[in-house]
């Protein structure tokens, strides 16, 4: 990941850019250049002053009394971001002509258009001045060229192909132009998003280098000579085959650092309202002499337009629309004050080695952590980079971009974590191909998600007990071999998992034929009642399928029937054993009393016994109550309860009659009525009764036969007792 990065980086494509300018953009916004009064002013032609004075294009009258004015003040430099391309509408003689040319006049209007012309009023008000005209640059090839009061000298060679090239200019009249102490370019271009990030100091047209409005007052307010340009072999950073490039300008005493296109990197101030005057307060000699000079004297002044449709709109970083002569001005600002942003030649190298060695350190160093101290490990180095760029341009003015060495510790970490991640999922996978084979998938994916439940220790929770064992299995054993008898059990408990498994059971254990499932355990199941009574159900009808299918087939052993217990009640449930092997297993005496229930199956001849509270929470099942017995091991007593069949069965007539007559007979038992108990177990054994109780109703017969015989003492509560386990 980092060695992708790191040919990404050196490869520079436009995206690289456009993160380094969003980054240095989101710094400017959250510490902008602290405004400090630099002798900087701007003169507004805003809206209010187009109130005032009239629709623009203003009589160049107006623009000479505002450079007179200026100049009275004591302006060191006054630079228009205002091209006087065009002759004025309103001198004299033209409007001579117009006058001439209305149907009602009278004369020829010779006095008028002896006056001055307007165009030379403000030639010479600029000649009187320290002004600076300013000029558009194009690609439109065209013969005018700006007027050159000082020219550019350059130490090295001419760094042109470095510089942006144009093939035309438009620019003041000559009448004004000639007359002004220096011209600058206004043009400004942003990057691909229209956001000037940089101003341009230096441009060339037909290989000439012209300087911008900020270079040119700045030249202009010390009486320099020509701008100084210092390029790259002027200055001994030249490496071999690399084009020549800008290093720095200089114009007087002031110096500044410059990109290898001749751009000033910008950073900009938050709004001051105190660097602008609007025009109207000149004109209108709103202002005092003193306070004239108090806002200009040694000031450079920019003179630009912020009315509505005349606005020269630009994006910065911190602003979406800006007027373009701020932009002059702050650049002025920024030479004087010698606050700079610059980024150094060796920044990329800084960020390369950056990125290589924090992507080796988190390689290195993350696997061997683990995720927590690896993800520390990362978040430092993350912090690290961003924070140590930020410190950069805070304290230093240096450009050092953080996002790909900071993308290469989140790349490296999020490749690191992927391989663990698939590693984990790879002992995930040996761990089920171990363990699904013994325990319930539910299991085996809670001990994967957390192998730090394989410890010792349990809970308690209400759960639901399963017991199921096959009948005469050891006459089975006896007729098959070791191997028979092993693909028999597979071929009989696999459909029986299946079902349990189904039914969300947990399968605790296979002991023989034998199987102990429960539910509610690890994951809760708010059903498991009716999901137990509808396993012991679906067990039932899978073994008949089985008989069915089987009938015939040597490897299976005839009619196979099982007997199943069930019984609901508070279990400890847990990894259970000792500290060398442990199994997730449950204890308590509702397991026990489940064991039992299933033993009695076969005492009562009945598929499925269910214990009393089961019962009681399996209304809507067709269960049946057989007898209240006392089981071997527990002195309390349990009502226990055969299930015939699910939840449809209930409404019929037969099951109807069933349980009535069978809680008839029970209630004539306990009450020692024997004639009303034979009657009963007479009425149950027709045919409108539910099959499946013949062996209940012998008990019950040999019972009252016995009572008869031997009346049972006084304090007979009913209970019978359970002679073996």
């Amino acid at each position: 990941m980092a060695l992708l990065l790191l040919i990404l980086h050196l490869f520079q494509p436009p995206i690289v850019g456009q993160i380094s300018n969003l980054v240095f953009d989101s710094y400017q916004r959250a510490w902008p250049r602290p405004y400090e009064d630099a002798a900087v002013r701007i003169v507004d032609i805003d809206d209010e002053t187009i109130r005032r004075l009239g629709q623009w294009p203003w009589p160049r009258t107006d623009m000479a009394r505002l450079t007179d004015s200026l100049t009275g003040a004591g302006a060191a430099a006054i630079a228009f971001d205002v091209v006087f391309s065009e002759p004025d509408r309103t001198s004299p003689a033209r409007a001579a002509e117009i006058l001439r040319a209305n149907p009602e006049a009278r004369g020829d209007y010779s006095e008028i258009a002896a006056m001055t012309d307007h165009d030379e009023l403000l030639g010479q008000a600029m000649g009187r001045g320290p002004t600076v005209t300013g000029f558009f640059l194009t690609n439109e090839a065209n013969a005018v060229r700006p007027t050159e009061q000082a020219g550019v000298a350059v130490s090295g060679t001419p760094p042109l192909d470095a510089l942006p090239a144009y093939n035309g200019a438009i620019a003041a009249l000559p009448v004004i132009g000639t007359r002004a102490s220096g011209a600058g370019f206004v043009s400004i271009q942003g990057d691909r998003d229209g956001i000037i990030r940089a101003a341009p100091l230096l441009s060339s047209i037909d290989g000439r280098i012209v300087p911008s409005l900020s270079l040119e007052a700045l030249r202009v307010a010390q009486g320099a000579g020509a701008v100084m340009v210092r390029s790259s072999d002027g200055s001994g950073e030249l490496g071999a085959g690399e084009i020549t490039s800008v290093v720095a300008v200089k114009t007087g005493e002031l110096e500044a650092p410059t990109t290898h296109s001749g751009e000033l990197w910008m950073h900009y101030t938050a709004d001051r309202p105190e660097r602008i005057v609007p025009a109207w307060r000149i004109l209108e000699g709103d202002l005092s002499e003193a306070e004239m000079r108090r806002l200009f004297e040694g000031h450079i002044v920019f003179v630009g337009t912020g009315a509505q449709g005349l606005r020269d709109l630009v994006s910065t970083p911190i602003r979406e629309k800006e007027l373009g002569v701020v932009v002059h001005a702050q650049a002025a600002e920024q030479i004087i004050l010698g606050e700079f942003l610059t980024r150094p030649d060796w920044a990329l190298g800084v960020e390369r080695v950056l990125l290589v060695v924090l992507g080796l350190v988190i390689a290195l160093s993350a696997p061997g952590l683990g995720a927590l101290r690896g993800g520390l490990l990362a978040l430092l180095g993350l912090v690290g980079v961003i924070a140590g760029s930020w410190f950069a341009f805070r304290n230093a003015g240096l450009l050092l971009e953080p996002t790909f060495p900071a993308l290469g510790v989140v790349s490296v970490y999020i490749a690191i974590t992927a391989v663990s991640f698939y590693r984990e999922e790879r002992a995930r996978s040996h761990i089920h191909n171990a363990f699904d084979r013994y325990l319930s998938p539910e299991l085996v994916d809670r001990i994967a998600r957390d192998p730090g439940q394989l410890e010792l220790g349990g809970e308690v929770r209400q759960m639901t007990v399963l017991f199921s064992d096959v009948r005469g299995f050891s006459r089975i054993s006896e007729r098959f071999g070791p191997q028979e008898l092993i693909g028999f059990l597979i071929n009989l408990l696999t459909p029986m998992t299946d079902v349990l498994l189904a039914r969300k059971a947990t399968i605790d254990k296979y002991i023989g034929d034998a199987v102990l499932a429960f539910w509610n355990a690890p994951l809760d199941d708010p059903d498991h009642e009716q999901n137990a009574a509808w396993a012991a159900l679906e067990m039932h009808e899978t073994l008949r399928r089985l008989n069915a299918d089987n009938a015939g087939n040597p490897a299976w052993p005839g009619q196979v029937s099982i007997g199943v217990g069930l019984n609901t009640g508070p279990c400890c449930v847990g990894n259970m054993g000792s500290r060398q092997r442990l199994s997730y297993s449950l204890i308590g005496d509702t397991v026990n009393l489940a064991s039992r229930l299933e033993s009695l199956t076969k005492v009562y001849a009945v598929p499925i016994l269910l214990g009393e509270d089961l019962a009681a929470r399996l209304p809507a099942f067709a269960t049946v109550e057989l007898d209240v017995i006392r089981v071997v091991g527990r002195d309390a007593p349990e009502r226990i309860f055969a299930l015939l069949g699910p939840p449809e069965m209930t409404s019929g007539p037969a099951f109807i009659a069933t349980r009535e007559r069978m809680s008839a007979m029970l209630a004539a038992y306990r009450g020692r009525d024997w004639d009303a108990a034979e009657a009963a177990l007479e009425a149950l054994r027709g045919p409108e009764t539910t099959p499946g109780l013949e062996g209940v109703l012998a008990i019950y017969a040999t019972r009252i036969a016995d009572f008869r015989r031997t009346p049972p003492p006084d304090d007979w509560d009913g209970i019978s007792q359970a002679l073996e386990k």
